[in-house]
């Protein structure tokens, strides 16, 4: 029976995975095709390079963005293990089938506007979003964001500076390659997707910490047990000013069920105190760290 609830726990935990990862990537197509390739914008990543080398080879930049992305990929496998590249695999494939679902759907021959700086911002977020979301589930959106977790996973660099090295020289590309409206365009949407990116990462990240000092714990940690899913710890202590024996509960709880515990407590131990701390590393069971 045990085995059973496991097993159904994991799958669901997979389909939520992908149906995330399936998320990410239509995001991150829609910010490629209608806002990035028309206006040449080239802020790194194997799209950018795809941006540039469409310039000299017969091939268009979906087809050049695959092939790139193919060999790549096979290194992610190589450096990163097999959850890591089956993932980054699903990733590559559905993106370079969607981007040429567009070009069939709906060709573009410019831009959708004639706001530059409106589609910039378009350009930036989407992927960048759709970027945080992969790196969370443990997959990339192939290119050189595999070079980054290589260069994350041997070194100390976190995984937005990581990202910012690797592209640096495809935005660099840019000044030559289109004009130089292009190339400061390109510059600024690759500092901008470095920071939308590690700000997205930390807010997916963020869990709370609670100190619950009350006299009785026991309803508060079978809440926190059966219906929130999180273990606590608990121990005794003494007011420093009536010497009264209170007990401590310490847990982390993600932040949608912080809201949950903090009405809990205030419903059923109202002369609890409780202080809660924000933390966006927490290292144990029941608790992802892939970043």
């Amino acid at each position: 029976m045990e085995q059973n609830k496991e097993n159904t726990s994991s799958v669901s935990r997979t389909l939520k995975e992908y149906f995330i990862i399936t998320v990410a990537v239509l995001i991150m197509d829609i910010g490629i095709y209608v806002f990035k390739f028309p206006n040449n914008f080239s802020f790194g990543g194997v799209s950018g390079m795809a941006v540039v080398f469409a310039k000299f080879l017969p091939f268009t930049a979906s087809v050049i963005n695959l092939v790139i992305n193919l060999v790549l990929l096979v290194v992610g496998f190589a450096f990163l293990g097999r959850n890591f590249g089956l993932k980054t695999a699903y990733v590559t494939v559905l993106s370079s089938v969607l981007l040429n679902v567009f070009e069939h759907l709906f060709p573009m021959s410019g831009p959708l506007t004639d706001q530059i700086s409106l589609e910039l911002c378009f350009a930036i977020l989407l992927p960048a979003i759709a970027a945080a979301l992969l790196f969370f589930e443990n997959a990339s959106g192939g290119g050189t964001d595999i070079i980054a977790m290589i260069i994350k996973k041997y070194s100390t660099m976190n995984i937005s500076t990581a990202l910012l090295l690797c592209d640096l020289l495809i935005v660099v590309m840019a000044f030559f390659v289109f004009d130089t409206l292009t190339g400061l365009c390109s510059i600024l949407g690759l500092m901008a997707k470095t920071l939308v990116i590690d700000k997205v990462i930390e807010r997916m990240k963020l869990n709370k910490f609670f100190t619950i000092v009350c006299d009785h714990p026991e309803p508060i940690c079978d809440f926190i047990t059966e219906e929130l899913g999180h273990t606590a710890t608990t121990y005794h202590a003494e007011g420093a000013y009536s010497h009264t024996q209170r007990t401590v509960i310490l847990t982390v709880v993600d932040v949608n069920q912080a809201i949950l515990l903090q009405r809990f407590i205030k419903k059923n131990e109202p002369t609890a105190f409780i202080t809660v701390t924000k933390s966006s590393e927490i290292i144990g069971k029941g608790f992802s760290n892939y970043i």
